[in-house]
């Protein structure tokens, strides 16, 4: 199964330019299996999701990006925004309390500076001893927004931590959608699917929803 685990829309998420029920249909068209809602720093309500799964007859999934002291962070199986989550250690204890996950999103971002290349192995080394990470259960390695180097960079990075490596489309436009996934080996039917197959690293980073 193919699944997208990082959008967003609008107004959810205001930086993003797509409807919910836009975003749906289009990742229906370009072939994905299903799509996760992981608006900025806010939760969709479980029945709303449910509602737009049947509507849509889609696989729809609630999540969330938080955004962090130490990054962004997509996290499953938090039902709310609760104060303290912008501090990493925090948002671990109440993610491991629910028996959820986190993924590391677009982990090159205030570690990978493209003006400056010939640091790579610094920069590589540096993230690798970033604490940040070590709350992680997967590392977002392929970004549908990001550049060529800077997902080669979160490759890179997700080997030397030893994590299991998530693909997003991140989308905040209908253009977006389709640009990467993740791929599933297991049937994934609902949130807690997805939280067991994430845990159990069954799956891996493709660049499109066609599988390329």
């Amino acid at each position: 199964m193919l699944i997208d685990l990082h959008t967003h829309s609008y107004p959810a998420s205001d930086d993003s330019f797509m409807a919910v029920d836009e975003l749906i249909e289009t990742a229906k068209e370009r072939g994905l299996d299903g799509v996760c809602l992981t608006e900025h720093d806010a939760f969709w309500d479980v029945a709303q999701v449910q509602a737009l799964g049947k509507k849509h007859r889609f696989l729809v999934l609630p999540g969330a990006e938080i955004n962090t002291d130490g990054g962004h962070l997509l996290v499953f199986g938090l039902q709310r925004y609760v104060f303290g989550m912008h501090k990493p250690e925090v948002l671990q204890q109440l993610v491991e309390q629910q028996g959820g996950v986190i993924i590391a999103a677009h982990p090159y971002r205030r570690r990978f500076l493209l003006e400056r290349p010939q640091d790579w192995n610094a920069m590589l080394r540096k993230a690798w001893a970033d604490p940040f990470f070590k709350i992680c259960h997967a590392l977002e390695t392929v970004n549908g927004r990001g550049s060529a180097q800077e997902n080669r960079f979160a490759g890179e990075l997700g080997a030397a931590l030893a994590l299991h490596a998530t693909g997003a489309s991140d989308a905040h436009r209908v253009q977006q959608l389709g640009s990467a996934a993740t791929r599933f080996e297991k049937r994934v039917d609902t949130l807690e699917d997805l939280i067991t197959e994430l845990r159990a690293g069954r799956f891996q980073p493709v660049f499109s929803a066609n599988g390329q």
